[in-house]
């Protein structure tokens, strides 16, 4: 029994999945044949290969698919007639049959269309790259004013500290003195002139 994947399509799956689709329509063969084949091959259902090739690659294959289309009807037109004296001649480019100018012309087309588009996804890697180094200077910088930031924050800490107990210290002495203060030996004047000691309680 084939088991379902749920993960994304890989480049290798959806080529994959183009080659058969292809062969295919070629051969005169049905798309859902394919999708069936394809999903045996790649452990996935026959209908998520189908919507795979429905809403992706099928826009990429385009002129794959004019060509497979023209060359199933060759293919069926192979069989001669009476009055045939020649059966029909068969070119191969990158092993797809090509019969007339037309479609060496569209092949070509295809080609420039994949080179355009190989360049263009270069270019956007290219940028992309730039971008990347980009941010990893800006990441650069942050960590190292984050270093500052911590090594400030540690020193103010450190002072915040040290003035706290400068301050609990300085309390102390202050309530100190008053205490000694209050316990300072007094005298007071007697009736007959005498002085008398007097302590505090």
């Amino acid at each position: 029994m084939t088991s379902s994947r749920q993960d994304a399509w890989t480049q290798d799956e959806d080529l994959l999945l183009a080659e058969i689709v292809l062969r295919h329509i070629r051969e005169g063969g049905t798309q859902l044949a394919a999708f069936e084949e394809v999903g045996k091959k790649l452990s996935r259902t026959s209908a998520a290969c189908g919507f795979r090739w429905n809403s992706f690659v099928r826009k990429q294959y385009k002129t794959g698919i004019d060509i497979a289309k023209i060359q199933r009807k060759q293919l069926k037109s192979r069989v001669i007639t009476k009055d045939e004296e020649q059966p029909v001649r068969f070119s191969y480019i990158d092993g797809q049959s090509i019969t007339s100018l037309s479609e060496v012309i569209r092949y070509l087309e295809s080609i420039e269309q994949i080179q355009q588009q190989s360049s263009e996804l270069l270019e956007a890697n290219e940028e992309l790259q730039h971008k990347l180094e980009q941010l990893q200077e800006k990441v650069t910088v942050l960590e190292k004013e984050k270093k500052v930031l911590e090594s400030n924050l540690y020193t103010v800490e450190k002072d915040y500290k040290a003035l706290i107990e400068i301050m609990e210290r300085a309390r102390k002495m202050v309530v100190l003195k008053e205490d000694e203060k209050s316990r300072k030996v007094k005298f007071q004047m007697e009736k007959n002139g005498n002085l008398e000691r007097v302590e505090n309680k």
